[in-house]
């Protein structure tokens, strides 16, 4: 039976790359894990083996580090564009690049030592502690023409102790699930953003201003919202979000429902007056949606796991 080459890439995954900026005794740190994939002219090395149009992926390696040093790492979503044009302006035979980031954030260690060099300080200059709050996940795709740039963070575990409820749901012969009218609220938060940015060095956003930015506004939404349901929490996240950031056209959210069930210690003869909780790992409800600015078609895979 006859067969096709369809849709295919290469690239070299995961290139961890450390960026140390010294100004003076102060240091800055940018940790990032940076993943190319490469698309184009690829049909002969499938049919023949030629590697003719193929830039080794220890090329694109090695340009990860070069360009580390060459252009620094202002952010993950400038330097994923400047990799991506590079990629396609100087192969031919590439017509599209996808470049993925992790980005992982370190903070200064506080010190309250006054033998310290530092005399004075509230911190130390070059020591850090990785902070364990979320990941932050840039994907900068190019074909040559057209960017899209897809913003986001992952494992931000947030809770709420009150202000959210559960109740006035469908209920058949296999519902067990009492209704709750005061309930812990917690999730581990997915989200992804698009930028409605093209290629107008002018309108460029201030990636790193517009992170902090979404990320306030997430969480403000998230604590300031009483919930009836996480989807409620949700999408009024998603619209804070689309409301205060004009730069930023949708968002997408993936909230597995951090479970927290009363404990019954009636048996030790104890009240629990919405005190003690067990803490469920698994089954979880898991809440996804997109959010949109009115009259804009969704572009962000439903499937983000990959992103």
């Amino acid at each position: 039976m006859p067969t096709i080459l369809g849709q295919n890439q290469y690239g070299k995954a995961e290139n961890r790359v450390v960026k140390i900026t010294r100004d003076g005794d102060t240091h800055h740190i940018k940790d990032l894990n940076v993943s190319v994939a490469l698309s184009g002219d690829m049909d002969d090395v499938h049919y023949s083996g030629s590697n003719a149009n193929v830039l080794p992926t220890d090329t694109t390696k090695n340009t990860v580090y070069a360009f580390a040093k060459e252009y620094g790492i202002e952010s993950a979503e400038q330097f994923g564009i400047h990799l991506a044009r590079h990629f396609v302006t100087s192969q031919e035979p590439i017509h599209r690049a996808r470049i993925r980031i992790e980005e992982y954030a370190w903070e200064r260690i506080e010190t309250s030592d006054a033998n310290s060099k530092f005399i004075g300080a509230d911190e130390v200059k070059h020591s850090f502690v990785r902070k364990g709050q979320e990941t932050r996940v840039t994907e900068i795709t190019y074909d040559g023409e057209n960017w899209q740039v897809i913003s986001g963070l992952k494992d931000l575990v947030v809770m709420n102790s009150t202000n959210s409820e559960f109740w006035g749901y469908v209920k058949d012969k296999y519902t067990t699930l009492q209704e709750a009218y005061d309930r812990i609220l917690a999730t581990q938060v997915s989200g992804r953003w698009r930028f409605n940015w093209t290629d107008d060095e002018q309108r460029m956003p201030n990636w790193e201003k517009s992170y902090e930015q979404v990320r306030k506004h997430m969480l403000q939404a998230f604590a300031e919202t009483y919930s009836l349901s996480l989807q409620q929490t949700l999408y009024q996240m998603g619209s804070r979000i689309i409301n205060n950031r004009s730069e930023i056209d949708e968002v997408r959210f993936s909230l597995p429902n951090k479970h927290h069930f009363l404990v019954d210690l009636e048996p030790f003869g104890l009240k629990n007056d919405n005190e003690v909780y067990f803490a469920a790992d698994r089954p979880y409800g898991l809440i996804e949606a997109t959010i949109l600015r009115d009259g804009v078609e969704p572009q962000i895979p439903v499937d983000m796991t990959n992103l």
